[in-house]
This record gives C-alpha cells, sequence and structure tokens, in this order.
C-alpha cells in the first residue's frame, strides 16, 4: 500500500512533460522500482524520527530515454572541445562566486573559463556587474586576480575605467582624438544570483537565470544556501574531461568498488535518481547513510556506527549506543543535529533525519553540483583546464551555515593543490579527500581507456546512470543549437 500511494504522487505531481508527451508510464515506474533493490530511499524515509521535507518525499525515474551508446570523441576531441566553447561555454549561466566573495562596493573575483575572462565586481550596495577582462586599447587583462579596487586601469598604458564600466582616463589624450570614451565602456557579460550565488551568462540573449533553473529554487527552499558561508574551498588539476570528472559525481553505481570503505553505512545501490519531465537543466540523487548497503544485509547496527565513526571525524566523541526500538541511523542524526546546533549556535533538534546524515545531490547543467541538507554542504564545480579537453578543474566547497550573531569566519581562500599533490592533503576536506583521491585514480584510468578504445560509444545503465544520460541529453541539444 505505501508503494502503491507513492505512484499516486509521482502521477499526481509529474503527470506530463512541458511538451505534451504522454503520462509516465506506471508499468515502466514499476519495472523500474522492482528492479533497484531494496529497501528504497523512501521506505528508510518514512521510518525517520525527523519527517524529510516534503519536497524530497516524491521520486521521478527517468521515463523516455534513449539506450544508445554516448560518443566518446566528446571526451576528448578539440573540434567537439571548441565547439562547446561557442556553444556551451559562451550560452549557459555559470557559477562565478559567492556573494560573501564580493561583500563590498570595488571587490571582485576574476571568472575564467578557456579563452574567456570576467572581471565579476560588485559596483553597488544591490549591483553586481561583469566585465570582459581586457583593455579596448589593445587587450591587456586589466586583472589576473581578484580584490578589491576603486577603478579598473590597465597595467600595460594605464587606460582606466570607472567600477560602472565607463571609460575615465586615456593617457595622452591628445593622440587618440578619434577615440570616444563615450562608447568605449566596458564591454558586459549578464549577471544573476541564486542561493548566494553569484552567475554569469556571454549571451545577451539567453533565457534569464530564474527560468533556467528551473525547480531548483523551489528543491533548495529548505535548504537555505543564503544563509551560508564558503568554510573550505580546494581545487585540483583532475587528469581527465570536465565531464568525465563532474560524472564520477553525479552517480553511485561505482561505489562498491571505488569506495568499499563505506557500504557499512552508505545505501548505494538503492540510491533514488530523479529526472524531472521537461526540466532540461536540473536532475538529483538521494543517497542514505546510517544504513548499511543492500549487498551487505548482515552488518548490525553498532557496525554501521562504528565504521562511520572510523571515516568520518563528524561522529567522534562520545560512544553511540543503539537501544531497543533505535536504530542506527537514528541514533547518528542525534549526534549530527547535536554538533550542527554546537557549531553554529542555533537549535537544529528539529532538522531531519535526511538533512543530518544524507546526500542530497542535484546537478545544475553543465557544470555546478550543488548538495542540500546540512550533512555534507558541498559544491562541486568543474571546468575544462584552459583549452585542453583532456584536463579539467574541479573544485570542492563547503557552505556551513551563518552564525546568528555573525561570528561565523570570512569566506575560505581556494587552496589550489599542485600536481603531485592529493585531496588528502587539503586537511579541511575531511572524508571527502579520501573518496575524491579514489576517484581520481580512477577518472585518469578512463580518460587514458577512452582514447585507446575501439568502441566508439560508452554505454549507460537505465535507473543508476540517468542522471548522465540526462545530462548528455541536454548537451546534445546546446551542441546541435544553431547559431
Amino acid at each position: 500500500m505505501r508503494w502503491r500511494y507513492r505512484k499516486l504522487v509521482i502521477a499526481v505531481l509529474l503527470p506530463w512533460r512541458q511538451d505534451g508527451a504522454r503520462h509516465i508510464g506506471e508499468s515502466e515506474l514499476d519495472n523500474i522500482i522492482a528492479r533497484r533493490p531494496g529497501p528504497s530511499v523512501q521506505e528508510i524515509l518514512n521510518k525517520d524520527t525527523n519527517a524529510a521535507p516534503d519536497i524530497m518525499r516524491v521520486e521521478s525515474p527517468a521515463v523516455g530515454q534513449s539506450s544508445a551508446d554516448v560518443s566518446i570523441d566528446r571526451y576528448f576531441s578539440k573540434d567537439w572541445h571548441d565547439r562547446e566553447v561557442e556553444q556551451v561555454w559562451r550560452k549557459t549561466w555559470q557559477l562565478a562566486c559567492r556573494l560573501e566573495h564580493i561583500p563590498n562596493v570595488g571587490d571582485h573575483v576574476v571568472y575564467d573559463i578557456v579563452h574567456d575572462s570576467l572581471i565579476v565586481v560588485r559596483t553597488g550596495p544591490d549591483e553586481i556587474k561583469a566585465y570582459i577582462n581586457a583593455c579596448l586599447h589593445r587587450g591587456t587583462m586589466l586583472r589576473t586576480e581578484g580584490g578589491c579596487v576603486k577603478q579598473f586601469r590597465c597595467p600595460f598604458h594605464g587606460w582606466t575605467w570607472k567600477l560602472d564600466g565607463a571609460l575615465s582616463v586615456i593617457p595622452g589624450q591628445w593622440d587618440f582624438p578619434h577615440v570616444d570614451k563615450d562608447k568605449m565602456s566596458l564591454p558586459e557579460a549578464r549577471v544573476g544570483t541564486w542561493g548566494g550565488f553569484v552567475f554569469i551568462n556571454f549571451d545577451a540573449d539567453a533565457e534569464p537565470l530564474e527560468s533556467y533553473l528551473e525547480n531548483l529554487p523551489e528543491h533548495f527552499a529548505p535548504f537555505n544556501l543564503e544563509d551560508r558561508y564558503v568554510a573550505a574551498h580546494v581545487a585540483k588539476i583532475m587528469p581527465c574531461n570536465w565531464k568525465l570528472a563532474m560524472e564520477a559525481f553525479v552517480e553511485a553505481y561505482h561505489v562498491p568498488f571505488a569506495h568499499p570503505q563505506v557500504l557499512g553505512y552508505y545505501g548505494d545501490s538503492n540510491t533514488q535518481y530523479d529526472v524531472w519531465p521537461g526540466v532540461r537543466h536540473v536532475s538529483r540523487m538521494i543517497s542514505v547513510q546510517g544504513v548499511a548497503s543492500p549487498s551487505k544485509p548482515a552488518t548490525t547496527p553498532e557496525q554501521t556506527i562504528e565504521e562511520m565513526r572510523r571515516d568520518v571525524p563528524f561522529f567522534a566523541g562520545k560512544p553511540i549506543e543503539v537501544h531497543a526500538g533505535e536504530t542506527a541511523r537514528g541514533k547518528l542524526a542525534e549526534r549530527a543535529r547535536e554538533k550542527i546546533s554546537r557549531s553554529i549556535g542555533r537549535d537544529m533538534s528539529a532538522l531531519s533525519d535526511s538533512e543530518s546524515l544524507d546526500l542530497i545531490e542535484y546537478m545544475l547543467f553543465p557544470n555546478m553540483v550543488p548538495w542540500g541538507g546540512q550533512a555534507l554542504p558541498i559544491t562541486y564545480r568543474f571546468r575544462p583546464n584552459g583549452d585542453d579537453p583532456e584536463s579539467s578543474i574541479m573544485e570542492i566547497m563547503f557552505l556551513f551555515s551563518k552564525a546568528p550573531d555573525g561570528s561565523h569566519p570570512e569566506p575560505a581562500k581556494m587552496t589550489m593543490l599542485g600536481p603531485d599533490q592529493k585531496w588528502a592533503d587539503a586537511p579541511e576536506l575531511g572524508s571527502a579527500a579520501m573518496v575524491a583521491d579514489q576517484d581520481t585514480d580512477n577518472l585518469m584510468r578512463i580518460q587514458r581507456g577512452l582514447r585507446a578504445s575501439k568502441k566508439p560509444g560508452v554505454t549507460l545503465a537505465r535507473y543508476q546512470e540517468s542522471r548522465i544520460r540526462h545530462y548528455h541529453e541536454t548537451l546534445d541539444r546546446y551542441m546541435d543549437k544553431v547559431t
């Protein structure tokens, strides 16, 4: 009866595609759910002490996706990479920074993507602009790093622009009678904000950020990302295409073999994957913690707690005991709420078990992976490493809740790991570093293997890799657009 009710919830909330296609097929939905190992995420959430937000209590398995292989040239072809520059990076909304990175007038960051560079600057108390980072005299980059300035002055010849983008100084102006300063303002990209993030878009004709985000603001309303600050920020050059790097972090199918240490406390093969009809840019997965993998049914509650405490220092401290009528998941959520409350100076006793423990991960096309909840307040960003299609820059940010009295620290500066450093060399990442290092080792092998492969495409799982399929469907639509 419980599953029959959940089917009704899905059918009522998601009855059609926006393009007018058929209802989600109930028989197909049944087949997907029947094949997935149990207990399902929804069955686990049903038993939680503190209920999860309503937005997490529905499922939307992908329906109608192709089963064709995805071409491998997109992971290493310079031609494909060059087309991505034009069709993706110059056409989509991208995360540039957080609002707390530029709190004061004149504060700015430099956002680079392949050949393009922007100065994202606060020009007024309620205004942020993004200027093309090039002098209009002879093209010199105006800024190579962020900071706080009153104006932008070219280091080569001293041409100077005000914060509002207007050209104010031309040294030796007598020699430029042909230059109209009023027509030499810095060109701009579009700017939008959501959830404390600042987004940019190079395309003047692109849809507004508000519609581009689709259902993401609704889903993140309970998580209040506006009330967070960057507590840690670590980046590393990855030995693979940026899409490969991202794909390793948006499915749990690889977990038993790449991260076997977590199976005693992490639900891998029963992870829930959501792809909503008509939604182009957003997908979700929910992986539960505090319960063992379906592949390890003999795991005791004591083992679950012991192994989670071994790998996640957050749960260290006094022993966690499970008494009659209690569960490992419930006790771990209780400990998490206690520690979160102490760390941010707020009473978090009403926080749901899921927000206290689980991986609630969304993906926003093309390259942002924000997480909900308080357990793992991560945001990933993936970009090409300059003009190289076979390496990329991966960033991990931790977004902690701000202290009510404003006593939380300033946003963390980004730590750029060197080529010989591991993620584990950034202690601020805690247990996330071990998982990232395991994936990095595999990603190097995948990139080289795709180059060696004689098979023209990669084969994706119907359900567990449906988010990757959805992502490539959207990517293909952007790549096929007529410019």
